[in-house]
């Protein structure tokens, strides 16, 4: 079963740290973001295999945007 992982805030991706094909554990972080000079870690809640990446390095995101789907164990 498939788990979407999105953006709960508007603010840039600093840095991607999973890619697709990586085996996830709840808490393993899938990308920072940046916002207010604050760095924010996305977690995975489930673990699971990383299936696509939603976002590169750059971008900016806004609530509910994609950020990665989990094949979910």
């Amino acid at each position: 079963m498939g788990h979407h992982v999105n953006a709960e805030l508007v603010a840039n991706v600093l840095k991607v740290v999973a890619q697709p094909g990586d085996r996830v554990e709840p808490e393993d972080t899938l990308v920072i973001l940046e916002s207010m000079k604050m760095e924010i870690p996305v977690q995975a809640e489930v673990a699971g295999t990383v299936a696509e990446v939603g976002v590169s390095e750059g971008d900016v995101v806004t609530e509910g945007d994609l950020i990665a789907d989990i094949d979910a164990d």
